[in-house]
């Protein structure tokens, strides 16, 4: 009977459609009742891969928290709000190569399908039928779908309404100024799920010096305002543009790319006049600080796209301004083509505005010469600037010329001393990224203040509340408890409108929709009503059904009976007793998940856990739709079957770590999961039945079998306990992996065609199918049904039977496959044929000692005093001392009843059991003897003898 995957899962995905096997609805009060999610996909592009493992996990533990006898919901719906499905039908739409070549060549979108994909519903509805549904349905995901819904529902958008309308009445929402990401070519605010480029990207607040030129204002960002005393000159771009602009009725003087940042940030700009940047080389600039004039210098490194376009230098403090003067004073060519005296770039000296330990009076001198940096393209230099920059905030104490801050540690005045700035007219505000932002279509993205609707995350009761969500629900793994508490204290208002996109309208102005990461944090609730949700008319779903919903009869004056029934529904479900999701959404989705549970519903409704998920790799790489860098499901099944992707995606790492898909070890995996079901095959009976009505001691089992039957009770236990903790990688080495291991060194040691062996492996495997059912559902319902009568998804979680637990066995078993790898050692080392082993066990005496260190525990010294109580251990003395040492070491990890077990062994009875196999085994004579009954020993090896590691000689 081959092993052929894609018609035996052909088979059980059309069982599962026909008989609606997973879906889920209220039985009995909830207490067994388990609800799991996951994020929602978005479908601007196909599933692949990087996918797979995120629906394949909680899968996976869906599965598992069925066959333990819980009722389980495990939903998916589609998350389509925003502007990137938009952005994509628009490249579609003017043909831009590079998405075509998205569309055709890495989702292999029919040519004759391309115009159906022309409009953003058309689009999305395309990849979630099929891609990800098809995907989903034919990895074998238990999902509920009945349950599924997109986030432009008219149904949704009325819960959504009834969350935002709830939160602008309890003051959640505010309006006013906000720092937001904002897509120049979409001329709206983006978020990071809508960028191609400078998704970890935030924006910082510098501090704008304003220099004065004559009658103008010409502002040089910095984040670190205290430096200002120190700066000694500054630096243009002399071949970039710039401009002179009336910004809030001063001139000003910066790059033409500012002005425009400047435009977004609220400032009220009109450019009069554009020059280049040599024109400004050679003047001077007065430092609004200490009234210094400082002279402009021409510079190559100088981005006009950042900040202003003018940088001001503090050669003492920065170690790149430091070399950049150094280099200036050895250029006296390019000095005098743009117009500047070398003898005023000579005279620049650096002008040290503090003290930092470890550095001398000019600490940027001293960094770059410590670290034998020469010059500004030198890759250290980074590193070099960093250390400095963090030793003088945290250490570096002002010199007395300012004043009330003289002798300060910067790191408690930094802020106090820019305010103070700020109201003596010297210091101005501007928001920049650290690095390049690109919206996925295309347009760059610039840091804009808005007048707009944000959440108040600062809230300090809302942040408390959410922190008991954290303290009261399970963070796997474990580490990640800090990641929350930490993005709880630093996340502020967060800005929850667009000006256009899919999703919700705003309730109170619908100019403006509702953005993605905050119209997706509650809405695992959806999942409990959307299928009878689509029974009630759109326009029934107000303010008071939500209300009486999710609030109860109290909280409206004639409550909807409907809303009533369905709180019911909701309250089964309620909590989400894990959510997984990935773990770069700690930083946004996720603790906005746990904000608007922690406000919108009491605490036995807040969650109960989340797992995190690691990043998926491809050959080593980063999977990526845009560069074609990935691997599509479809194709993966039909090349290994679904079994194979979701077995080996489970087994090569935890959730939570990365993992790397590589084609040669999905191969391996496919021909394990085939060798597995050959040798399942062999076992299968003429007529299907359960082992486990039988009763094991009505069998005629022997020493090996109830060793393997005791293997197999702990490969239960330590199965159920990583699930319990979604060690899915865990559980599924030690039910497959690990066990494979046992059943080698059993079908080495015994006569398969026993019954009562034949009974043994059978009632293994059907032990094992129920393990392996979460992860290889395909073959483990298969082989159980044929095997049983019933499919592995249908029975009990099997439990570890504690009468066929025997740790007396497994520790016999063990001596026996130590002294076997013991005898292989010593062959292959000498490379002898062996004609005759003879086996020494240990002395009496020996024993005895052992015996002390099983009454006192691995403690040298107390085995001594216990042994040297003994007349007869006393007198060999240094001997017992060395034995001592030896067997303390032995039990030293060592549980206390797998000593008690030792210390009832008889080695000798069990070696001699051993014989027979032994014999077998090395083809050769085998015989045991005892050190103390003056054995033959012709290679003089009995002496060497030491309790659990008899000697050994090979003839």
């Amino acid at each position: 009977m081959d092993y052929d995957p894609q018609d035996i899962e052909e088979r059980w995905r059309e069982r599962w459609a026909e008989t609606g096997r997973y879906e889920a609805d209220p039985d009995g009060d909830g207490e067994d009742a388990a609800f799991i999610t996951v994020p929602y996909p978005y479908p601007s592009g196909g599933m692949h891969m990087g996918h797979v493992r995120t629906y394949t996990v909680p899968d996976v533990y869906a599965r598992y928290r069925r066959q333990q006898g819980d009722n389980v919901l495990f939903p998916i719906a589609w998350h389509v709000t925003g502007t990137p499905i938009i952005g994509a039908v628009e490249r579609l739409k003017k043909g831009e190569s590079e998405q075509l070549s998205v569309l055709r060549d890495t989702y292999d979108v029919p040519e004759n399908t391309l115009q159906d994909l022309e409009t953003p519903m058309g689009y999305a509805r395309y990849f979630i039928e099929e891609h990800y549904k098809r995907g989903m349905k034919s990895l074998g995901l238990s999902i509920d779908w009945r349950r599924e819904f997109t986030t432009n529902d008219d149904r949704y958008s009325k819960f959504v309404t009834w969350q935002y309308e709830t939160l602008r009445e309890r003051n959640r929402l505010e309006k006013g100024l906000h720092p937001v990401k904002y897509c120049t070519n979409e001329e709206q605010p983006v978020t990071t799920h809508d960028l191609l480029e400078g998704e970890e990207a935030e924006y910082q607040e510098y501090t704008l010096i304003r220099f004065g030129l004559e009658d103008a204002v010409v502002p040089m960002a910095t984040l670190r305002p205290e430096t200002v005393r120190g700066v000694t000159n500054a630096y243009v771009d002399p071949d970039a543009t710039y401009v002179r602009a009336t910004v809030d009725d001063e001139t000003w003087l910066a790059s033409e790319a500012a002005t425009e940042k400047l435009r977004l940030q609220a400032h009220d700009v009109s450019v009069t006049e554009t020059f280049v940047g040599a024109d400004l080389v050679g003047r001077s600039v007065t430092n609004p600080v200490t009234g210094d004039e400082v002279p402009i210098l021409p510079a190559t490194f100088v981005d006009p796209d950042n900040a202003t376009g003018v940088v001001m230098s503090v050669p003492a403090h920065s170690p790149d301004d430091y070399l950049a003067l150094q280099e200036a004073k050895a250029d006296d060519e390019r000095m005098e083509r743009y117009g500047v005296d070398p003898a005023v770039v000579a005279a620049i000296d650096p002008v040290p505005i503090l003290g930092v330990e470890g550095y001398g009076k000019i600490p940027a001198r001293d960094a770059v010469e410590s670290a034998d940096v020469t010059s500004s393209n030198d890759p250290e230099l980074e590193d070099v600037t960093q250390e400095l920059y963090n030793r003088e905030f945290h250490t570096g104490r002002l010199h007395d010329d300012y004043g009330e801050f003289a002798g300060e540690v910067i790191e408690d005045v930094r802020e106090a001393y820019r305010a103070a700035g700020v109201e003596a007219g010297h210091f101005d505000t501007m928001y920049e990224f650290s690095e390049e932002v690109i919206c996925r279509c295309g347009g760059d993205v610039e840091v804009a203040e808005q007048d707009t609707w944000f959440l108040r995350y600062n809230d300090e009761d809302w942040k408390a509340a959410t922190k008991r969500v954290v303290e009261n629900m399970e963070c796997i793994p474990e580490n990640t408890r800090g990641e929350y508490d930490h993005t709880i204290d630093w996340l502020n208002e967060w800005p929850c409108i667009r000006n256009y996109g899919l999703g919700t309208r705003l309730p109170w102005d619908d100019d403006f929709v509702i953005e993605p990461l905050s119209d997706s944090t509650i809405y695992m609730a959806y999942y409990t009503l959307a299928p009878r949700l689509r029974e009630i008319p759109v326009e029934d779903l107000d303010r008071e059904f939500f209300d009486a919903l999710f609030y109860g009869p109290e909280a409206v004056d004639d409550p909807d009976p409907r809303a009533l029934d369905l709180r019911e529904e909701w309250r089964y479900w309620y909590p989400v007793d894990y959510r997984f999701s990935a773990n770069d959404l700690i930083s946004n989705h996720l603790t906005f998940y746990l904000f608007h549970h922690a406000e919108l519903f009491d605490e036995p409704q807040w969650p109960a856990g989340i797992v995190i998920m690691g990043m998926g790799l491809l050959e080593g790489r980063k999977m990526s739709s845009s560069k074609g860098h990935v691997v599509l499901p479809d194709e993966a099944i039909e090349a290994y079957g679904a079994d194979t992707v979701r077995f080996f995606l489970l087994n090569s790492a935890e959730p939570w770590q990365d993992y790397d898909w590589r084609a040669d070890q999905v191969e391996s995996v496919r021909d394990q999961l085939e060798r597995f079901w050959n040798r399942a095959t062999e076992l299968l009976p003429e007529e299907p039945a359960s082992t486990f009505a039988d009763d094991p001691a009505a069998r005629d089992l022997e020493h090996i079998d109830r060793w393997l039957l005791s293997k197999l009770q702990r490969t239960v236990r330590e199965t159920a306990e990583a699930m319990e903790g979604a060690e899915t990688r865990t559980a599924s080495q030690t039910a497959f992996y690990g066990f494979e291991e046992s059943l080698r060194w059993y079908r080495r040691r015994t006569d398969l065609d026993r019954p009562g062996a034949q009974w043994t492996l059978r009632h293994a495997l059907e032990t094992r199918l129920r393990l392996l059912a979460p992860f290889v559902p395909f073959m483990a319902n298969e082989l159980h049904e044929r095997l049983t009568g019933d499919p592995a998804e249908d029975v009990p979680w099997p439990e570890a039977d504690p009468d066929l637990e025997r740790t007396d066995t497994e520790l016999q078993e063990r001596r026996i496959e130590r002294l076997t790898e013991d005898v292989n050692d010593i062959v292959d080392v000498t490379g002898t044929d062996p004609d005759a082993v003879w086996v020494y066990v240990a002395a009496d005496w020996k024993r005895a000692v052992f015996d002390a260190v099983a009454e006192v525990g691995p403690d040298v010294g107390a085995v001594m005093s216990e042994a040297m109580s003994d007349p007869d251990l006393r007198e060999r003395g240094d001997a017992v001392n060395d034995l001592a040492g030896e067997l303390v070491d032995l039990v030293r990890d060592m549980d206390d009843e797998t000593v008690a077990a030792m210390g009832g062994l008889d080695e000798m009875a069990v070696y001699e059991a051993a014989v027979p196999f032994l014999e077998r085994e090395f083809d050769a004579e085998v015989s045991v003897y005892a050190e103390d009954a003056d054995p033959p020993d012709p290679g003089g090896k009995a002496s060497d003898a030491v309790p659990f590691r008899p000697a050994i000689y090979i003839e």
